[in-house]
């Protein structure tokens, strides 16, 4: 475990890319392998599961460090993270561990079977034996608020630069459905890899953005300048589902979401048509809710994400079908080199040759013959319940992660309000200090109405301004929230707006953002829940 806590703190104290890759090859070179096929684990968001509830980890916390609940609670508004206020208030430990991280993560994922005296005192003399550094990671993983400050690439990039395998290896072979207790670091890392995982999945190849939402959009003069002949590129509806990646290999069938999450029992209504391909087949598509022949809003299928069972309710009003976009394997073999417009020709033929067009549908192809055109098209995504179109270069290979060049994201404008910011909360991490964390409302007659919150899209400069009001104007407090003088109005953008019985406003939206503050209007000019309506 000391090897990992510094790498933990190794890492969160740099932010300087080549430092970050140094330090986790010094990592990956100087520990069992065991140690590093679990630390690829976490970072790859397969932690352990949460053996102890929170609130139990808190109240042996408590009774460790001989506090009251009230000094603990107000510890935890000041710091912002649970782990961390816990590693802060324990004593100093008495004595200390050699245990490594694979025996530390073995005890978390036995300790679950223990009764709950068992359990306390497990954790209290694990507190015992870990320094300050050791207990913060300790508390992260037991906790379940694992984060880490390196993406994913990073960690590729140094077990590539170790093994001497390419990037796009190295990221194939660390997804799919593996766990470090089966998946061996001398397989990971061999120069002829292991075919017998047929659920394995490939990287996604993700689409640049044009642009970002809130900048000026870009003229057809502009396309052509930065993609040159639009003869030369495909353009596709951007459908706002589930990405993933459906696979059929040796009689069996797995669906991936974007996530690396192995989603096939949660679509059960795929299965006919997946069952029915060719074995050796891998599509990549969208998963939407459709109705009647027609794509529903986002949120129709966000009622069924995160169940466990499926009613038969449920399966009524939200029907799923695939929107495939382009195939990646074909009759066993990777196909991922071939140009786009030939894995669309055998997309198109295996999409033709279903008995189930109902659930296997195919992205159809935008017609247009310059950038303008294509431009006029895309101010219809909103009718077609899209999210803008993709680009995606005739000639071009399926690449692995974020690429510029050949796929291209051209998003519509976000829908926009302007609102009056009526609660603050802080933040956490780095912005454990700082309210950061805001509740919007609209005018309803002449009273606020909460319908949004947002915590992104102001500059540092701008989060500090809007702290320092919210600490000099607050009129309530109600635990870690602050009601504030309505006074602050902001644009808030967001994707999409649904009727909601939920919340008080009667509408939802989909990823609301800050898009900028209103400094030239007053609270009054704020837009109204009649306005925020007729949006929908």
């Amino acid at each position: 475990m000391k090897a990992f806590a510094q790498l933990f703190l190794s890492l969160d104290e740099t932010n300087k890319t080549n430092e970050k890759v140094r330090v986790l090859k010094d990592y990956f070179l100087s520990v069992p392998d065991s140690d590093k096929m679990h630390m690829l684990a976490l970072f790859t968001g397969r932690r352990p599961k949460r053996p102890i509830n929170a609130t139990l980890v808190r109240t042996w916390a408590m009774e460790m460090a001989h506090i009251p609940v009230w000094l603990f609670e107000e510890s935890y508004q000041v710091v912002g993270d649970l782990a961390e206020t816990i590693t802060l208030l324990l004593p100093k430990s008495t004595s200390s561990s050699n245990k490594t991280l694979t025996e530390w993560i073995a005890e978390i994922n036995a300790i679950a079977t223990q009764t709950e005296e068992g359990r306390k005192q497990w954790l209290l003399s694990s507190w015992e034996t870990l320094d300050t550094q050791e207990r913060f990671v300790f508390n992260k993983l037991l906790t379940g608020g694992f984060r880490i400050g390196v993406s994913q690439n990073l960690v590729v990039k140094a077990l590539a630069d170790i093994s001497g395998l390419d990037a796009a290896t190295v990221t194939h072979r660390i997804m799919g459905n593996w766990m470090p207790e089966n998946y061996q670091f001398a397989d990971l890392v061999a120069a002829e890899g292991l075919s017998d995982d047929v659920s394995r999945p490939y990287p996604f190849f993700l689409a640049y953005p044009i642009q970002e939402t809130s900048e000026k959009q870009k003229t057809a003069g502009e396309l052509q300048v930065a993609l040159g002949d639009a003869a030369e590129w495909q353009a596709e509806w951007k459908w706002d589902g589930i990405r993933a990646q459906l696979i059929n290999r040796n009689g069996q069938i797995f669906i991936w979401s974007r996530g690396e999450d192995l989603a096939t029992e949660k679509f059960p209504e795929l299965h006919p048509f997946l069952k029915a391909l060719p074995h050796g087949t891998v599509l990549d598509g969208e998963i939407l809710s459709f109705k009647d022949g027609l794509p529903m809003p986002f949120n129709v299928l966000q009622t069924r994400i995160g169940r466990k069972n499926l009613s038969k309710k449920i399966l009524e009003e939200s029907p799923v079908a695939l929107i495939a976009y382009d195939c990646l394997e074909h009759n066993g073999e990777d196909i991922r080199h071939k140009p786009q417009a030939e894995r669309r020709l055998l997309l198109e033929q295996l999409q033709a040759a279903t008995a189930h067009p109902d659930i296997f549908r195919i992205s159809v192809l935008i017609g247009f013959n310059s950038w303008g055109e294509l431009a006029e098209i895309r101010g219809q995504s909103r009718s077609m319940i899209a999210e803008g179109v993709m680009l995606k270069r005739k000639n071009a290979a399926y690449q692995v992660g974020r690429r510029r060049g050949d796929w291209w994201k051209w998003k519509i404008d976000p829908l926009s309000v302007d609102a009056v910011m009526i609660y603050a909360q802080k933040g956490h991490g780095r912005r454990a200090d700082l309210y950061t964390d805001y509740t919007f409302a609209v005018w309803d007659g002449d009273k606020l109405v909460p319908f949004a919150k947002a915590y992104s899209g102001l500059s540092d400069e701008e989060i500090r301004k809007v702290d320092n009001f919210v600490k000099r104007n607050t009129l309530e407090k109600f635990g870690p929230v602050r009601t504030v003088k309505p006074e602050l109005v902001f644009e808030i953008g967001f994707e999409g707006i649904n009727y909601s019985t939920r919340h008080k406003s009667g509408v939802a939206l989909r990823f609301p953002r800050i898009l900028r503050w209103r400094t030239d209007k007053p609270m009054e000019e704020a837009d109204t829940l009649e306005t925020l309506k007729a949006l929908l």
